[in-house]
């Protein structure tokens, strides 16, 4: 899988994209053949996998969370699942926040083990057995929609209503994981974020085939610490545009910004540059979370001087993400029903 996606991908149908054509068949036919005939495992607890359409960032990771917090608030104790991309763990592993790094565990899975257990696994069968024998009587998957071998009782697919699925291409040429066609067919809801005409085809798409569509918006959750403030913005995400236009949209003065590959781990000369411009301008440096993740246990007492924006997943309609909770645990029901009934 492709880890950082070229700017053409979000741009009109060019040359670059016609180019690799060949090759965006090929894959797309090998990943919508895995989607059709995969063999997924069950496993003893409700699976509500959280996915996207495309390689990179649409707000999988605060969809997960606050899913995970709506369990919990229901009685439940979620276990969130994660490949752990870009960490070095492979086995499956409870993550300590106060113990591993990002370079261990990769850095979504640090901010998921503030919601609640969590598990990493190159293997996500193996991975959801860890978090049942933990304790977990739901799990959460973060990413995993195409490729994950385990059944799946709730799949919600997130959409950025600003970005969308870029030139609607599947990887090489575009960021589309797989065929969309075959995608579509293991959707059971549809989140759209920040609104947007992007989201707007899969809207009705979603409408037409009686499925039920979501809408929610990142928002800042401290974003009363920067107002007002003259700030160097960086990030290491999949757009860090959105991430800049949120300091400005809280009342912050972006002056600059520099932006770095999604999952980037910072160097510490790369920090220490920051921290260099920084001060030369008399600049707040402020970064997002996943960024601060990856940057704890690294670079001294320069981490702690940041500014870190933290932000989470607001659902127009606040009892969707214990609705869905709900759902699953009725379609795992089901699951398990039809399993067991003679034939």
């Amino acid at each position: 899988m492709v880890s950082e996606s070229p700017p053409f991908w979000w741009t009109k149908i060019g040359w670059q994209a016609a180019l690799l054509s060949p090759a965006s068949l090929i894959y797309g036919a090998i990943a919508g053949r895995n989607m059709r005939r995969a063999r997924r495992a069950p496993v003893d607890c409700p699976v509500i996998c959280v996915g996207n359409f495309t390689v990179g960032g649409a707000g999988k990771t605060p969809t997960a969370i606050a899913l995970a917090r709506a369990a919990t608030a229901l009685g439940h104790k979620p276990g969130l699942l994660s490949r752990g991309y870009s960490g070095l763990i492979s086995r499956p592993t409870v993550v300590d926040p106060h113990h591993h790094r990002a370079v261990d565990v990769g850095d979504e899975p640090l901010l998921l083990a503030r919601a609640g257990l969590t598990v990493v696994a190159r293997n996500r069968l193996e991975g959801a057995k860890k978090l049942i024998a933990e304790g977990a009587d739901v799990i959460i998957m973060d990413d995993g929609f195409q490729s994950a071998r385990i059944a799946i009782d709730y799949a919600l697919v997130v959409v950025d209503g600003q970005r969308g699925i870029g030139n609607g291409l599947v990887v090489p040429s575009g960021p589309v994981r797989a065929p969309l066609k075959e995608q579509m067919r293991h959707v059971t809801s549809l989140l759209a974020v920040s609104g947007g005409p992007a989201a707007d085809p899969f809207i009705r798409r979603m409408a037409r085939a009686g499925r039920q569509v979501l809408e929610a918006a990142v928002a800042p959750v401290n974003g009363q610490a920067f107002a007002g403030k003259r700030v160097f913005a960086f990030a290491g995400i999949a757009d860090p545009t959105k991430f800049y236009k949120s300091l400005a949209d809280v009342g912050a003065e972006v002056v600059a910004t520099r932006s770095f590959p999604d999952h980037h781990h910072f160097a510490e000369d790369e920090i220490r540059a920051l921290v260099e411009d920084a001060e030369r301008d008399g600049l707040m440096l402020v970064t997002t979370a996943k960024d601060h993740a990856r940057l704890s246990g690294h670079h001294g007492g320069h981490v702690e001087d940041f500014g870190v924006l933290d932000v989470e997943m607001v659902f127009d309609d606040p009892t969707a993400p214990a609705l869905i909770v709900e759902q699953a645990f009725t379609n795992f029901r089901k699951r398990k029903f039809s399993v067991r009934r003679p034939k």
